[in-house]
């Protein structure tokens, strides 16, 4: 890779490893670079602003250009390893992962907090690069959290110390800007410039536009606490020839997780919910899966085929049942190859389309079932003119789950000022109606506003048995409050057409 000082890309070593690793990339299509995601600016801390906002914006045209050179040699040289990348590992580029970290996300295992690193910035990150570059860092254990899912269950969560999140969030960096050339246009989760509704536009686009009859709804068992890391590491070393940067994510995989005060190590899983771990995750299926999936439909498929991966989270759209249970057979294979299983409950294959309403009536059959996509049910539907729509609607259990979370916040809210409760209402509405506001979805946007218009009004009630809000009062707070239903998104075909103009 270039050093700086001017020198060549010649740093670069041509290697073309003899692995399937190798067989695999050398069938893969060149992916569309995505635009990198813009990050909001935060205010400097104390002291010379003029000339501390010169220097961060000197060392961000710096890191920028370091990362633009990256990135267009990723691109001219596909199948060459990067051999030296760790140098770009540079103050400003620590500077700049530390500012897009959250100020009020959770210490880890450190109890380091944001604001007591900023306080002294300079310092620590000189420190920091110093030791990362002598080989002094070490990274430690991830405190493990567990947040509530829409199923009653509990998610796991890492939570890594400071410094190790500003090490990664660097390190982050420096890969995007290689994979971005390298993953495939099927690919949507955790990529710059690339979001939730840009999948679900591309999934109802492709079951619009193609002879989609049947959905294969696939889901990965305890998909980041089953990865291999030695077939991760594998996978990175196939573009990665840097060992030092091979080096530093190993030690993010092997500080293992404090629970219970205990530190656990395994030889499996990323540790969801640190910084890395979903551009691991996405290099580990980007090899395991995607490249397969799209060589598969090129070779094997006998009719149309649609794929949309967002993460863990995957749906296989097919023209015919039979390609439909031949991929699902091989995929089974294909992920047991790398310590993967499909969950055998969440994991179906049912009848969806423009066809399946009236293939199922001749069978003496109901209507087609449904399946849930990003927080979504997908439901096969008519337009007023009797044409086929694919309608979403927000997941039912994920609706209970937003209102069961808002009810327990309303009671801890409950002494609070009006005004008070109304702005933070006014928020957490206007957010869930900023993702669930999609054409089709209206009635479900009103379902919702209705729900916490008539839990605030029981909660304004019980502050005090002298209460006496009546409806009237109460519906003018409702509407002085809480945003009114409309949808907010395009048409999925609107949008697409113009993310993707060919």
């Amino acid at each position: 890779m270039m050093h700086g000082g001017g020198k060549s890309d010649s740093a670069i070593v041509a290697e073309k490893p003899a692995n399937k690793v190798a067989h695999l990339a050398a069938e893969q299509s060149v992916a569309e670079p995505a635009a990198a995601e813009p990050v909001e600016p935060r205010a400097g801390t104390k002291g010379n602003a003029g000339q501390q906002s010169t220097c961060r914006a000197q060392s961000r045209v710096s890191v920028s250009q370091a990362l633009e050179r990256i990135r267009k040699v990723a691109r001219e040289r596909k199948k060459e390893k990067f051999t030296a990348l760790f140098h770009h590992i540079s103050v400003g580029l620590l500077e700049e992962a530390f500012y897009e970290l959250k100020a009020d996300a959770a210490p880890g295992v450190d109890r380091l907090t944001w604001k007591d690193y900023e306080a002294k910035l300079e310092r620590n990150l000189e420190d920091l690069h110093d030791r990362v570059h002598r080989g002094a860092y070490r990274a430690l254990p991830s405190r493990r959290v567990y947040i509530p899912k829409p199923d009653g269950r509990q998610r796991p969560l890492a939570v890594a110390a400071l410094e190790d999140k500003i090490v990664q969030r660097a390190v982050a960096a420096l890969l995007n800007v290689i994979y971005e050339e390298e993953f495939l246009g099927i690919s949507y989760g955790f990529r710059p410039g690339r979001g939730t509704h840009d999948a679900l536009d591309a999934l109802c686009v492709g079951i619009d536009s193609r002879k989609v009859s049947f959905i294969l709804d696939a889901d990965i068992r305890s998909f980041f606490d089953e990865i291999s890391q030695e077939w991760l590491i594998r996978f990175l070393e196939h573009r990665i020839g840097d060992r030092r940067i091979i080096r530093l994510i190993q030690k993010w995989l092997k500080a293992g997780i404090l629970e219970d005060g205990l530190v656990t190590v395994s030889a499996r899983g990323t540790g969801q919910g640190s910084v890395i771990s979903p551009l691991l995750a996405n290099i580990y299926l980007h090899y395991a899966f995607d490249l397969w999936a799209v060589r598969w439909r090129r070779r094997e498929a006998t009719g149309d085929m649609i794929i949309v991966r967002y993460a863990d989270d995957f749906i296989v759209g097919f023209q015919h049942e039979s390609d439909a249970r031949r991929f699902l057979d091989k995929m089974r294979e294909r992920l047991r190859e790398f310590a993967l299983s499909l969950h055998p409950e969440k994991t179906r294959l049912i009848e969806f389309g423009r066809f399946a309403a009236e293939r199922r009536q001749r069978r003496g059959l109901g209507k087609p079932e449904t399946f849930n996509f990003l927080g979504f049910t997908f439901i096969c539907g008519k337009t007023r003119a009797g044409k086929f729509q694919i309608k979403r609607k927000t997941r039912a259990d994920r609706m209970r789950a937003k209102l069961k979370m808002i009810n327990g916040e309303m009671r801890r809210r409950m002494h609070q000022p009006i005004s008070i409760q109304g702005k933070w209402l006014w928020h957490v509405v206007s957010g869930y109606f900023n993702y669930h506001a999609v054409p089709t979805n209206f009635r479900a946007l009103v379902a919702f506003r209705t729900e916490i218009a008539r839990r605030w009004h029981r909660v304004l009630t019980r502050r005090s048995e002298r209460t006496n809000l009546n409806w009237k009062r109460m519906k003018q707070l409702i509407d002085e409050w809480l945003p009114k239903p409309r949808i907010l998104h395009p048409w999925p075909d609107k949008r697409f057409a113009v993310s993707h103009p060919r």
